[in-house]
């Protein structure tokens, strides 16, 4: 059995180039991939900047990490400046972005509703959600793309000379449910869940086996399998040896990344550094 892989989710709260010190740091100390949250704000927090910007900034500042969104959403974004701005940061970052996709939360607190009109069904947003996947995949894959769905539309968008990964770069969809699993079956390279529950590691085995009945009904298996922490009791950070028996009791179900909270302080994400960076030191990539 292999130790998953670990990452650290970011938090775009500091201007630069405090931030661009913080992602220096994620890769010397050795995560294999750094994530952002692609919302407006995030549960009311203040300041939050962008999440697209950061990654083009992060990508001129890194040269190892991979970096990507955990997760993007149609709830603010068209897929057309969203595939020009995947493409522009591919290029920047000389092809290390992966973008985690979503369908979206509903508080209004983080970006749900902002640009006005009615309120999504989860129907909708399910809908919404598997057109925005589609359409951006074919947006990636170019050379050019016309296309006029329920809900977006594009018109003879030249998409050359496209990413720098190829055919583009990785999708990773967030989709606990029967829909958004086989949007992952179907143009993913990888799947991310939180755990959520009362029992997290029964509920991810549960959904693991689902996961796989829509890869097997598309013909295909995910190479990235990534559980993002801290939204559980389960105690990722309060040791290195708690993260060793938590890491290895996933990698059995077969998870294959780990994503960790950067430490904040006066929050539910707050942890002891030292305990942090020893799990980096342990389990990050060689420098």
């Amino acid at each position: 059995m292999t130790a998953p892989r670990i990452g650290t989710v970011m938090w775009p709260m500091q201007s630069w180039p405090e931030a661009g010190e913080l992602w220096r740091r994620a890769e010397d100390l050795g995560f294999r991939h750094a994530w952002v949250y692609d919302h407006l704000a995030w549960r009311g927090a203040t300041p939050w900047y962008d999440a697209y910007t950061t990654l083009a900034a992060a990508a001129a500042v890194t040269s190892r990490v991979r970096i990507g969104t955990l997760v993007t959403s149609p709830n603010f974004r068209h897929p057309v400046p969203t595939a020009h701005a995947v493409k522009t940061i591919d290029h920047v970052s000389g092809g290390r972005l992966t973008l985690a996709i979503g369908a979206g939360g509903t508080h209004r607190t983080s970006d749900a509703g902002v640009l006005g009109g009615d309120e999504w069904t989860p129907g909708e947003r399910a809908s919404r959600f598997a057109e925005w996947v589609e359409l951006l995949d074919r947006l990636l894959t170019g050379p050019e793309t016309s296309f006029e769905g329920t809900y977006y539309t594009a018109r003879e968008v030249v998409t050359e000379p496209g990413c720098v990964q190829r055919p583009r770069v990785p999708f990773v969809i967030a989709g606990n449910g029967p829909r958004g699993m086989r949007l992952a079956a179907r143009y993913g390279t990888g799947w991310v869940t939180g755990g959520e529950g009362a029992r997290p590691h029964d509920v991810v085995r549960a959904q693991l086996a689902k996961l796989r009945a829509a890869c097997d009904a598309e013909g295909r298996e995910l190479d990235d399998l990534i559980l993002m922490t801290g939204f559980t009791d389960d105690p990722w950070l309060e040791s290195l040896d708690a993260f060793t028996d938590l890491a290895g009791r996933y990698a059995e179900l077969g998870i294959t990344e780990i994503a960790l909270h950067w430490p904040r302080p006066g929050t539910p994400w707050e942890a002891d550094m030292k305990v942090f960076e020893a799990i980096a030191a342990e389990y990050g990539e060689a420098r």
